[in-house]
């Protein structure tokens, strides 16, 4: 069994197995944790092979330039941040009113993707720093929600104000105040203020609570 687990978990893409070695892992590890404490530009891939204890030659015989190793860390990350509106059960649930409420949905998302952010944080941390500054990140980011989220997302909207639970705003308001809410939450909890005293139940409940007080009808 691999030493570790928790990057090859992150690695899976819509639940295909990828086959990487020992010394793999341990560079894509040493990487994660590198990028995150010192940034991308900051760290050298003689820094990262030192910590994975492999040779500098070795991170380049499986990537061939330190962009193409971070490419290979924030493109999973990116896809499985959004995996809940890739996931058809999810979508499905909604719509088979597993969820009687906009703000039942909300709940689920929070507490969906405050798990996943505490799990992987070190990955979701470069995933956050490099996002702005690699038009590679930056497009496929884009890509990614224009595809896949917002399609999926924007029918969830309009099923909730079909059904009179939410106020007859625009569906792009609808969503962008739902993930800047969602985004700002995890981003203060775990980027912005790490070390304050959280009550991170009480926060998200909060946080739920002001957004439906301006989206319900």
């Amino acid at each position: 069994m691999s030493e570790h687990p928790w990057i090859q978990e992150l690695l899976q893409i819509g639940g295909k197995e990828e086959q990487f070695s020992e010394k793999q892992l341990k560079i894509l590890e040493a990487a994660v944790e590198m990028f995150a404490e010192k940034g991308y530009a900051a760290t050298s891939t003689s820094e990262i092979a030192k910590k994975a204890g492999v040779a500098e030659g070795t991170i380049f015989r499986h990537y061939k330039t330190k962009k193409d190793l971070l490419l290979a860390i924030v493109t999973p990350t990116l896809f499985q941040s959004v995996a809940p509106f890739l996931a058809k059960e999810f979508v499905r649930e909604v719509f088979d009113n597993e969820y009687e409420t906009y703000e039942q949905f909300l709940r689920a998302v929070f507490a969906n993707r405050y798990a996943f952010v505490k799990k992987y944080l070190p990955a979701i941390r470069v995933l956050w720093q490099e996002l702005a500054f690699h038009s590679e990140i930056k497009q496929c980011f884009q890509r990614v929600f224009t595809e896949h989220v917002y399609p999926k997302f924007a029918r969830i909207v309009r099923h909730f104000q079909e059904k009179g639970e939410l106020a007859e705003l625009p569906v792009d308001s609808v969503i962008r105040l739902t993930i800047t809410s969602l985004a700002g939450f995890l981003a203060a909890r775990f980027l912005l203020l790490p070390d304050h005293h959280w009550d991170d139940e009480a926060e998200m409940e909060r946080t739920i609570h002001v957004l439906m007080n301006g989206l319900r009808r």
